[in-house]
C-alpha cells in the first residue's frame, strides 16, 4: 500500500521537477491564493515579476538583431526579407482590421455598457493622466522617424526593437555585400553570440515561477476579485470575443499552412502560461522564436516577422479598444452612429501602430478616439482604470498567437516554411523543446544544425553553412 500511495506523490514530484509548465501553474494559483487571503503581502510582491521582465527585456535586442542578421545572410537574398517585411505588414492591417470590426459588432450586439447610467461629471479625469503619466501616442511621421535609429548604441540601450531592426538589417545587407571571403569571421561570430544569448535564456527561465507568482499576487492582492462582479459583462464580452477571433485565426492558420493552431498552443503551452502569469508577451519572445524556427519557419521569417508584430500586430488591444469605446459610450449614455463607428475603427486603425511602448497606451488610444468622435467626454474613459490590469491576459495571449501565426501565414506565403518539420513537431513525434545549453555531438557523428536552423534549397534540407 504505501508503494501504491507513494507513485503517484513522486510522479508529481517528477512532474514539478522537470515541467515547466507545471511550475508556472502552480506559481500562478498560489499567486491567486496569497493575493486572496493576505492582499497586502500579495501587493507587495511586485518586484519578482518586475524583476523577470527587466531581464528578459535585457536579451531581447541582441537576440532579434543576431537572429534578423544570421537570418538575412543565410537566406542569401535581400529582396526575399523584402518582400517578407512586405507581406508581414499586409497580413498586420487585414488581421487588426478584422480585431476591430469584431470588437465592434459584439459592443452592438451585448452592450456591455447599457443601463450603467454613469454621470461624466461624477468622474476624475486626473486618474487617467496619473496613468499614462502626461504622455501620448506618437503621430504617423513621428512613429516612423522613431523607427530609425540615430545611435547604434542607443536603439540598444532603449531596447527600441524596431530601430534594432532597422540595424540588423543593415548589417545584414552588408554582410550580403561583403560576402563570405572578405568577412570570414563575422557571421560564425554572431551565431555564436545568438547560442549565448539563447543559454542566457535558458538559465532566466528558472526564474518564471518565481516571476509568475510574484506578478499573480500583486493583481490580485492590489485589485481583488471585486472588479469581476462590477465590471463582468464587459470582461465576459471581450474574453468571448478573442476566443471567437482566435477561432478565426485557427481557421485561417489551416487554410494557408494546414497546421492547427491547437496543436500549436498545446505545443508553447509554458510560454502562453507565462506570458499570463506576468501580463507581457515580451517575457517569452526569445522562447517563442526558438520554438517557431524549431517548427520549421525560417530564420529570417521568425526574425522579422515575430519583432515588428509585436508593434504593428496588436490583435488582442484592438478587440479590446473597439469594445472599450463603445462601453464608455454606452455608460453616459452616447449613442454612435455607424459613421461614428467607422471612425473610431479609422482612428484605432491608426492610433494602435503607436501604442507599443507607451505607457498607458490604451488610455492614451481611448482618449484619442473619444476626441477624434467628438460626443464622448474625456472623463469617461476612466471607467476602464478598474479593469484595464484584468484585460492584459486577453490581450496578451491574443497579441502572442496573433504573431504566432502570422509568422508561419508568411512563411508559408513566401516559401519559408517546412510543413513536414511543422507538422511533425506540433503533433509531438519531433522532441522540440529547446535545451538551456546546447548539447555537444558525439565526435563520431557528423555535426548537424538544430531543425529550428535548417533551410530548405530545393525539397532538401541543408545546414546553414552548407552550399
Amino acid at each position: 500500500m504505501p508503494h501504491a500511495t507513494g507513485n503517484p506523490v513522486r510522479r508529481a514530484g517528477r512532474l514539478l521537477r522537470t515541467s515547466l509548465f507545471a511550475q508556472v501553474l502552480l506559481a500562478l494559483l498560489l499567486g491567486v491564493l496569497v493575493g486572496r487571503l493576505w492582499p497586502q503581502a500579495g501587493t507587495s510582491l511586485q518586484p519578482l515579476g518586475d524583476g523577470f521582465v527587466r531581464l528578459i527585456k535585457a536579451v531581447i535586442s541582441p537576440l532579434v538583431f543576431c537572429v534578423v542578421v544570421a537570418g538575412i545572410t543565410k537566406a542569401g537574398d535581400l529582396k526575399s526579407f523584402g518582400r517578407i517585411g512586405v507581406k508581414a505588414l499586409i497580413w498586420f492591417e487585414v488581421a487588426t482590421s478584422v480585431a476591430l470590426v469584431v470588437g465592434l459588432l459584439a459592443g452592438n450586439v451585448f452592450a456591455p455598457g447599457a443601463g450603467m447610467h454613469v454621470d461624466p461629471a461624477s468622474l476624475d479625469k486626473s486618474a487617467v493622466d496619473a496613468k499614462t503619466g502626461g504622455g501620448k501616442l506618437p503621430s504617423a511621421a513621428q512613429f516612423i522617424l522613431e523607427a530609425l535609429p540615430n545611435s547604434a548604441v542607443g536603439a540598444f540601450a532603449e531596447n527600441a526593437l524596431l530601430q534594432v531592426l532597422v540595424l540588423a538589417c543593415l548589417v545584414g545587407a552588408a554582410l550580403l555585400h561583403l560576402g563570405q571571403r572578405r568577412v570570414p569571421q563575422l557571421l560564425p561570430l554572431i551565431e555564436q553570440a545568438q547560442d549565448v544569448v539563447f543559454t542566457i535564456v535558458g538559465y532566466l527561465m528558472k526564474l518564471a515561477p518565481l516571476a509568475v507568482f510574484g506578478a499573480t499576487a500583486h493583481l490580485v492582492g492590489q485589485y481583488g476579485l471585486g472588479a469581476m462582479a462590477t465590471y463582468g459583462k464587459l470582461i465576459l464580452v471581450c474574453y468571448g470575443v478573442a476566443l471567437a477571433f482566435l477561432v478565426l485565426l485557427g481557421l485561417a492558420l489551416k487554410a494557408v499552412t494546414g497546421l492547427s493552431l491547437w496543436k500549436f498552443v498545446r505545443y508553447t503551452r509554458e510560454e502562453l502560461l507565462l506570458a499570463l502569469g506576468t501580463g507581457s508577451s515580451e517575457t517569452v519572445m526569445p522562447r517563442m522564436m526558438q520554438k517557431l524556427r524549431a517548427a520549421g519557419c525560417r530564420d529570417d521569417a521568425v526574425g522579422l516577422v515575430l519583432p515588428t508584430g509585436y508593434s504593428f500586430n496588436l490583435d488582442g488591444a484592438s478587440i479590446y479598444l473597439s469594445i472599450g469605446t463603445l462601453f464608455i459610450a454606452q455608460a453616459v449614455g452616447v449613442h454612435l452612429s455607424p459613421g461614428q463607428q467607422i471612425t473610431v475603427v479609422l482612428v484605432l486603425m491608426l492610433t494602435s501602430k503607436g501604442m507599443a511602448g507607451v505607457p498607458g497606451s490604451a488610455f492614451l488610444a481611448l482618449s484619442a478616439t473619444a476626441s477624434a468622435l467628438g460626443v464622448i467626454p474625456a472623463a469617461a474613459v476612466a471607467l476602464l482604470l478598474g479593469v484595464d490590469r484584468i484585460m492584459d491576459s486577453m490581450r496578451v495571449a491574443t497579441n502572442l498567437l496573433g504573431n504566432c501565426v502570422a509568422v508561419f501565414a508568411v512563411s508559408r506565403w513566401e516559401g519559408a516554411l517546412d510543413r513536414v518539420t511543422a507538422k511533425k513537431v506540433l503533433a509531438g513525434e519531433v522532441p522540440s523543446a529547446p535545451a538551456p545549453q546546447p548539447e555537444t555531438p558525439p565526435a563520431a557523428q557528423p555535426e548537424t544544425a538544430p531543425a529550428g536552423r535548417e533551410e530548405e534549397s530545393g525539397g532538401t534540407r541543408v545546414a546553414p553553412g552548407e552550399k
